[in-house]
């Protein structure tokens, strides 16, 4: 990488950080009897846990998903604040824990496709430990192909299936 691209790079993910600065106000835990939407907790809210209610007090919390394009494991520029924004969530709240689960389409190999997920949740790994979250919150999983969002075979579906979701875990 050029050491121009490094700085552009650098530039983006502090504009970022700049970006999602508000902070996140402790939330009352939430009544937990009803259902979630995958990678939310239930039960309750250990101290510094991601809890139902987080999910409504920073619109940049509640996008946990980040698209990729094809064969790609670059972190697109319109997904910067947004990685920002969750590095802050963990930088300000230690015991917080995230799993990034990488996935592809359906095209290539099995085998390509766990590689490929794995270098997705590694490449949003990097951009949350540069602004500012600990290597030790995160723990990447690639699950390749096999868990499609869209089971189509058309360009439309297979670009939901290219991403990464953020999951918070209680410790």
């Amino acid at each position: 990488m050029t050491t121009t691209a490094r700085i552009l790079l650098i530039a983006l993910i502090a504009t970022g950080a700049v970006a999602c600065r508000k902070d996140v106000k402790p939330v009352e835990p939430a009544d937990t009897s009803g259902t979630t939407t995958p990678g939310t907790t239930t039960g309750p809210v250990a101290s510094g846990a991601y809890g139902p209610g987080d999910l409504d007090t920073d619109a940049c919390l509640r996008q946990r998903v980040v698209y990729f394009d094809l064969d790609q494991d670059a972190l697109k520029p319109e997904f910067q604040a947004i990685v920002g924004c969750h590095a802050k969530y963990l930088r300000d709240r230690p015991s917080s824990r995230m799993t990034l689960e990488g996935n592809a389409d359906e095209r290539g190999s099995r085998e390509y496709n766990l590689g490929l997920g794995e270098r997705r949740g590694n490449s949003v790994s990097s951009a949350v430990q540069a602004n500012g979250g600990s290597a030790s919150q995160i723990t990447v999983t690639s699950y390749g192909e096999e868990r499609p969002v869209c089971t189509e075979s058309n360009e439309d579906c297979w670009a939901r299936n290219r991403r990464v979701e953020i999951i918070y875990t209680a410790k």
